[in-house]
């Protein structure tokens, strides 16, 4: 059997019943981030499956296109927005804020590159146009609004509708696609730089966005040791909460590894909440995913294909693990269970609630952990 067809094909089976388990959730629970990242795997089945085709048959023009809207632009793009509205209720619209702004820098600052050659002024555009997006995100997240993934939402649909329409007027020279010589891993050497340029874009919010979203809810519902303090009270003078903003990354890392002691134990104890083991996954799987394609890009595409495939496996068992998400696991669209209706072990809502009664307590005196809301 051939490796190069194996493994895509797989993954892209993965990726679409793992969408189909989602959209099924999303009829029962009626969650806005279900839909979307529902959006997000069928994008990535998709890609994933130009690839298995030509592998087996070869590539055309029509295949090369498919693959890079739906693999090489969408899909980041659409799972990052996912976590967003999954999120949106709390503090994680400054993470999000950020992604944007990073994406629209590096944008900016590979303009000079031979691929982007041609792209004109459009990288300068592409980066005010985060930075204004970025900067809502956040005046919204300060604010306590809700609308924030709104913002997102507009960032990831304008950048996918101009995808479209830039590929459209695109043509190709024969014949029509580009791939790997040494791997046959497809290429973006044919697109326009004005095209190539959104893959980074939405990649780098997406990814980033799914990978922060995943640590932060693991340390949501984590028990916390807290070894440094930090404020996000929007009541509290300016100065004091940018001071908090810029050091609020490196206190939520420095006290997850502190409370990993304490988390194993409720885990060893069966009080652990099954959104950490769940969000842990979740950014391992997001985390091998994006590794692999960053290598494609600088050419050591003989990792594409395996990144993919365990991306989507360790999601998929994320999603699995997560008695919140995954409730109930039935055959889709029918009221036949694959087992009883689950429910978290003994005390671990009550450690996780405890935690956020500590966040709450914070709060009130000028110290704040994780904000939910």
């Amino acid at each position: 059997m051939n490796p190069a067809v194996v493994l895509p094909a797989l993954t892209s089976i993965l990726a679409l019943v793992f969408a189909v388990a989602l959209f099924d959730q999303w009829r029962e629970r009626h969650g806005g981030f279900q839909l979307i990242w529902t959006l997000g795997m069928i994008f990535y089945g998709v890609g994933a499956g130009c690839e298995a085709i030509a592998a087996a048959n070869g590539w055309n023009e029509g295949l090369y296109r498919t693959w890079y809207l739906t693999g090489a632009v969408w899909t980041a793009g659409w799972l990052g927005l996912g976590t967003a509205y999954l999120l949106g209720k709390t503090r994680f619209g400054y993470s999000f804020a950020l992604c944007l702004f990073l994406a629209g820098l590096f944008t900016f600052l590979v303009r000079n590159k031979p691929e982007y050659a041609g792209a004109g002024t459009l990288p300068l555009l592409y980066f005010i146009a985060a930075g204004l997006l970025a900067l809502a995100v956040a005046v919204e997240t300060y604010f306590a609004n809700d609308r924030w993934p709104i913002l997102a939402a507009a960032a990831v649909v304008g950048a996918t509708v101009l995808s479209l329409v830039l590929m459209a007027t695109t043509t190709l020279h024969p014949p029509g696609y580009a791939v790997d010589p040494a791997t046959g891993a497809p290429v973006a050497t044919l697109f326009p730089p004005q095209l190539r340029l959104l893959t980074p874009f939405l990649n780098i919010t997406g990814a980033f966005a799914l990978i922060l979203g995943a640590v932060f809810s693991t340390y949501v519902f984590m028990p916390k040791h807290r070894v440094l303090a930090y404020s996000l009270d929007p009541n509290q003078p300016g100065d004091e909460f940018l001071f908090n903003l810029l050091i609020a990354p490196v206190a939520i890392v420095v006290n997850l590894v502190a409370s990993l002691p304490g988390a194993l134990q409720a885990l060893v104890a069966g009080r652990l909440h099954s959104r950490v083991p769940a969000t842990i996954l979740i950014a391992i799987g997001a985390f091998v995913a994006t590794l692999g394609d960053t290598l494609s890009r600088f050419g050591m595409t003989e990792w594409f294909q395996l990144g993919k495939f365990l991306g989507v496996l360790f999601l998929f068992a994320g999603f699995l693990v997560s008695i919140e998400v995954f409730r109930e696991i039935r055959i889709p669209f029918t009221p036949i269970r694959l087992g009883r209706t689950r429910h978290e072990p003994a005390g671990a809502e009550e450690l996780a609630a405890a935690a956020d009664s500590a966040d709450a307590a914070d709060d009130h005196h000028g110290v704040r952990g994780t904000a939910r809301s």
